[in-house]
């Protein structure tokens, strides 16, 4: 019983002395290390990825809103998440994470007005 104590009192210390970005990065585990690799990646990159980094934050959240809803009709559950800084306030926020090649984010573009101009866009580059 006095080792877990220890234990316990130590980890406690070590959790409270700890950074906050290091808090946040060990919540988000194993998923922070794919979108660090490229593996996943968060709705605010993929549209600086297509052009459309210049949208204002609100805009990006009903991006990621739509996306998230047409992630949740194709597959029925919910997607990924993950801690991260917020680009312009640098807030702690719990962002949706996809595959790159995900159709839910080609979904969200076309059903939220602010970002068809997008789809146009690469389908024209793409001809």
């Amino acid at each position: 019983m006095i080792a877990t104590a220890k234990l316990r009192r130590r980890t406690n210390t070590a959790a409270r002395t700890t950074t906050r970005a290091l808090g946040y990065r060990t919540l988000s585990g194993i998923v922070a290390a794919l979108v660090d690799t490229g593996r996943l990646i968060r709705t605010g990159d993929f549209l600086a990825r297509i052009g459309g980094g210049d949208l204002p934050d609100g805009q990006q959240s009903w991006f990621g809103r739509h996306t998230a809803k047409a992630y949740r009709a194709a597959t029925g559950a919910e997607p990924l998440k993950v801690w991260a800084q917020h680009r312009t306030t640098g807030r702690w926020i719990h962002v949706n994470v996809f595959n790159p090649i995900d159709p839910a984010l080609y979904a969200g573009l076309r059903t939220y007005k602010a970002t068809q101009h997008l789809l146009a866009d690469m389908y024209a580059r793409c001809a």
